[in-house]
């Protein structure tokens, strides 16, 4: 079955039900990405702080032109529906952005008819790349979401007035002088500087990195790549094409590692077991680590036992006081503990340590492109772990009761797929005998 791609509202995890007011920064495909927005949420209203094109007011299907106060009385006869593009006037083939007081007004109307404002902040004279001139951006204090858009066509090429809007500040943030070549660090450097990417981004507002133009494999493999140094200051990144449209949504990643239960047929607890001497535990939060998965979350019994072991591991563990009570309290004590901005987390079991690196990074990668809520490995058509789960799912997790894993949302949240070659990820370790045969085929293997 052809898989269905993201559409830009789920890539910026927006919904037609929550009306949200976005600001679109940078360049590279912002003016397409924002009318793009504009009508898969629509009805919605599109406008600017600066200007735009006059024939871009082509892209909506109702224009207002607000000049005088008295103007804004057009909007109340209106149908509301579609694209709906408010401006100032027209001078030099260029649509003006409102009076402070139309844009107060404009605004009240959108919150009381729950109708998303989609507003275009700066101007880049359809460059590839741009660092912010001085009195720019123009965003305002009620947008909760600013998209800062970069178009990657713009790596590789020279640093000069053809490929960069304002070059002399991009050179001055991205430590690069005119005339060189342009690489992922020096857009990185802009993208993260409070002077750049990140100016005038109200106090609150989420903060998304879109790179579109990756449109071959080379630039989404660059985007990708960047993906992870971006984050450190933006909620997610998001790299593009929209000619077809195609996204992908990178977001942290976090692991929780369920270490709970007494084990007595073992003679101690599970986690504690040697792996070709290393305890269960202790090659479980490796291979979490290894897959660049942050934070990595411990819960479980043996506090002090574990804290020894994972001393010099950079993890954070929580010890579970209630862990009797049943695998439900492990998990919501993993995501109690994990940071508000985190995407996704992957649940895994510390008495399976022949899970691989491998196969946790292909569950964030398939996510990325999906967001769906429930990813799993597909072995020998048998469901596998580990499982992750997206952030729509942690409220329903919190709500489990007992000794019920993540299965227990299943019926709410149906889980997806990623077919898997490797059988030893259907092996469990519940009795002595089943540790000795896990023991031997690893060996084997």
């Amino acid at each position: 079955m052809k898989k269905k791609h993201l559409s830009l509202a789920k890539a910026l995890r927006l919904k037609i039900t929550s009306p949200r007011h976005v600001a679109f920064v940078g360049a590279g495909g912002k003016t397409t990405a924002l009318f793009q927005l504009a009508r898969e949420i629509a009805p919605s209203i599109v406008t600017t702080t600066t200007h735009l094109g006059a024939w871009q007011a082509e892209e909506a299907d109702q224009h207002i032109i607000l000049r005088k106060p008295e103007d804004v009385n057009q909007l109340e006869n209106i149908a509301l529906s579609g694209v709906i593009l408010v401006t100032g006037g027209e001078k030099d083939n260029r649509l003006q952005s409102l009076s402070d007081e139309n844009f107060a007004w404009l605004k009240n109307f959108a919150n009381y008819h729950s109708l998303s404002i989609l507003i275009e902040a700066d101007g880049a004279r359809q460059k590839p790349l741009k660092a912010p001139k001085e009195n720019e951006p123009v965003i305002p204090d009620f947008i909760d979401l600013v998209v800062v858009v970069a178009g990657l066509s713009g790596i590789e090429k020279v640093l000069n007035e053809k490929a960069v809007y304002n070059t002399e500040e991009f050179a001055n943030l991205g430590k690069i002088k005119e005339g060189e070549k342009i690489a992922p660090e020096h857009l990185e450097r802009v993208l993260l500087d409070k002077n750049g990417g990140l100016k005038n981004i109200p106090a609150g507002a989420q903060k998304i990195a879109l790179l579109n133009q990756s449109d071959s494999p080379k630039l989404k493999a660059i985007g990708g790549k960047m993906a992870r140094k971006l984050l450190t200051k933006f909620d997610s990144v998001i790299t593009a094409t929209f000619k077809p449209s195609n996204f992908q949504t990178f977001e942290p990643s976090a692991a929780i590692i369920l270490a709970a239960g007494s084990s007595s047929r073992f003679g101690k607890a599970k986690q504690l077991l040697d792996y070709h001497g290393k305890t269960f535990i202790r090659v479980v939060t490796e291979k979490a680590l290894q897959a660049d998965l942050f934070p990595v979350v411990v819960t479980g019994a043996e506090d002090k036992e574990i804290r020894k072991i994972l001393k010099d591991l950079s993890v954070k563990i929580v010890r579970n006081p209630n862990w009797s009570k049943g695998q439900s309290t492990s998990i919501r004590v993993g995501i109690e503990n994990l940071p508000k901005k985190i995407g996704s987390a992957i649940f895994l079991l510390a008495d399976q340590p022949q899970v691989t690196p491998t196969v946790m990074r292909a569950l964030v990668e398939e996510h990325s492109k999906t967001l769906n809520p429930v990813i799993a490995p597909m072995v020998e058509d048998r469901r596998a772990t580990p499982v992750l789960f997206d952030r729509v799912t942690f409220p329903a997790l919190l709500g489990l009761k007992g000794d019920v894993g993540g299965r227990g949302i299943f019926s709410k949240f149906s889980p997806s797929y990623l077919l898997w070659l490797d059988s030893n990820l259907l092996l469990d370790v519940d009795t002595p005998e089943d540790y000795e045969r896990l023991i031997g085929l690893l060996s084997q293997g």
